[in-house]
Order: C-alpha cells, then sequence, then structure tokens
C-alpha cells in the first residue's frame, strides 16, 4: 500500500495552519504544522515531508532563512505562503528556492490545486527499468542489482535500495531519520545507527571513485556525491 505524501505548514497563525491541515487531510495526504522558523527546521528533519507550505513572516527565524536552509539539505517542493505580495518579495523567494508563491488571504482550494501541481512536477518519471548510472557503477532497482567496474555485486535489498535512493537523489543530503522513513518505513522502529550500519556495508563493497561516493555529512546525515 503506497504510502500518504507528507506536508509541513510553516505558519504563526494557529487558524490558518488548521485550516489548511484540514483541507489537505480531506486530499489524503498527511500533515503536520508548526509555527515559528526554528521549530520548522527540526520538523523538517524528522517529518520529512514532501511538500512544505512556508509563510515569510515567522517568529524566531523568518521564512526566507528557512526556505535558505531547506535547500542546504533538499530539493523539495517548497510553496511560500504569505501576507507580502509585493514583485520584489515575489521575485526573492522564488531566487532562494520556492517553488511557487501565493499571497494571503488565500483561497483553499486553489492552495490544494498548486500543492497537486507542484507535487506532480516534482515527482520523478515512472521509467519500466528504474536504474542509476555514474561512472564504473549501475545500480538497478528493477531486478535488484548492482554492477561495480563490470563485476555484479551481491547485496541484500535494504542496502540496494538505500544505495538506490542516494544515488537517485546525488547530492542531496538526508538525515538518518529521513533515510530509515524512506528505506525501513515510515511506522520503523529502530536505532539510527541502522542507517550507519548499511552505509558501512556498502562502502566495503564500492569503494569511493574520483566522480562519486557516499559523503558523510557531519552532524546530518549522508548523501551521494557526485562532482
Amino acid at each position: 500500500m503506497e504510502s500518504k505524501q507528507k506536508i509541513l505548514i510553516v505558519d504563526d497563525d494557529p487558524n490558518i495552519t488548521e485550516l489548511i491541515s484540514l483541507y489537505l487531510n480531506k486530499e489524503g495526504y498527511l500533515t503536520k504544522f508548526v509555527h515559528n522558523g526554528n521549530n520548522a527546521l527540526k520538523i523538517f528533519q524528522t517529518f520529512a515531508p514532501n511538500l512544505v507550505i512556508l509563510d515569510l513572516m515567522l517568529p524566531g527565524m523568518d521564512g526566507y532563512d528557512v526556505c535558505k536552509e531547506i535547500r542546504k539539505m533538499s530539493n523539495i517542493p517548497i510553496i511560500m505562503l504569505t501576507a507580502k505580495g509585493e514583485t520584489f518579495d515575489k521575485i526573492l523567494g522564488l531566487e532562494l528556492g520556492a517553488d511557487d508563491y501565493m499571497v494571503k488571504p488565500f483561497d483553499t482550494k486553489e492552495l490544494t490545486a498548486r500543492v497537486k501541481a507542484v507535487l506532480r512536477r516534482y515527482q520523478p518519471r515512472d521509467d519500466k527499468t528504474k536504474q542509476v548510472v555514474v561512472p564504473n557503477l549501475t545500480i538497478n532497482l528493477s531486478n535488484y542489482t548492482v554492477i561495480y567496474f563490470d563485476e555484479k555485486i551481491e547485496m541484500p535489498p535494504k542496502e540496494l535500495e538505500l544505495l538506490y535512493f542516494l544515488a537517485s537523489n546525488a547530492n542531496q543530503v538526508f538525515t538518518r531519520e529521513q533515510l530509515l522513513d524512506r528505506i525501513w518505513g515510515y511506522e520503523y522502529i529502530g536505532d539510527t545507527r541502522t542507517v550507519d550500519v548499511h552505509v558501512k556495508r556498502i562502502r566495503e563493497k564500492i569503494k569511493k571513485s574520483d566522480y562519486w561516493g557516499i559523503k558523510t555529512v557531519w552532524g546530518i546525515g549522508y548523501k551521494f556525491e557526485v562532482k
């Protein structure tokens, strides 16, 4: 059964967050909301949303800074929702990495439609053959094979799935909690060291090359770095 897509709502007005959450829940999305910028980043790392709806005028860290910090970790879609409707504000928001920009007051049906549209654009194509190819390495999720320097590498399913997920999202940083969520499932109850063990085993089987490698991002998690 396909898991629900998750949306993080960041706004200092509880009435707005509850209203948006209500409408999105009716559309089948799993939502979580937070009312200040600093907490937004903490929740982002543990909740691992598929999309963020972000207000700009927040207590603590403002929405612009939240957007910049999220972009350091992920390229997931961000819709800015704010009372600041000047052209300069819109341009700045989009330049910082937002995918869409809505001005308050807003129509909940329009917001829901934009959420769906942005998520459709973000989702990768569903090709028949799911594989990632980089110099001297091919990871094929369709038949669960890894070819390294023309040799087939034996790799258990979770190791292969973790490697494929990181490689198919090259240069994106993921926390251990996000990787547990994506590979082992949202309801998985386990220690984040599970991720460390699997990464260690993968590194033992495929050595880092001059072009790519699984890089540890200290204090955060891992990324598949492609130069």
